[in-house]
């Protein structure tokens, strides 16, 4: 990457992370109550998009030491990111979070959003580490994973909608101005 300009990169990451986190703030806006908490799943509407949203903050950070999370983030319970793990019979705590509302959800991806543009130009794309132990890759590799996941969210809520509810994404290619 040092022979390319790192601010194509740059322009072409942020404008990457607004389309899809457009696309899953779509997905959280038309998804219909009866959705949002069904049981129907392994994990309701609502968990998967704060998992992803919850993922998709952690690593718009310089490193997990670095992370701060959410204001509104329910971290007294044994599945913080939402997606629930087998319960810890050791544990006090409950084993998964009150559900989020949508508007706390759209609240977030608009969060998110608000801190993509700072981070990516202040990331050294070229940086040999991602700042996450658990992830041995690059800092740019690291920025694709984290938007594959943030897609990988959102298409699974869209593919969800059009299941259960014949409801349509709009597809957006770029950041919208």
């Amino acid at each position: 990457m040092q022979d390319l300009n790192q601010q194509h990169f740059k322009d072409a990451l942020k404008s990457q992370y607004h389309a899809s986190l457009d696309m899953l703030g779509e997905t959280i806006e038309k998804c219909p109550v009866e959705l949002w908490t069904s049981q129907e799943y392994r994990n309701a509407f609502w968990q998967v998009a704060y998992h992803t949203l919850y993922f998709t903050h952690l690593y718009l950070s310089p490193g997990n030491d670095e992370f701060i999370p959410w204001i509104k983030h329910k971290k007294d319970n044994q599945n913080p990111d939402c997606i629930p793990g087998d319960p810890d019979p050791k544990s006090d705590l409950p084993w998964m979070p009150d559900p989020y509302t949508k508007e706390e959800l759209l609240e977030y991806v608009e969060f998110c959003k608000s801190i993509v543009d700072e981070f990516v130009d202040d990331t050294d794309l070229s940086r040999q580490d991602s700042g996450f132990p658990w992830y041995k890759v690059s800092k740019f590799e690291h920025q694709l994973v984290n938007l594959r996941h943030l897609q990988h969210g959102a298409a699974q809520l869209a593919d969800r909608l059009r299941q259960k509810e014949n409801v349509g994404i709009n597809w957006v290619g770029r950041r919208r101005k």
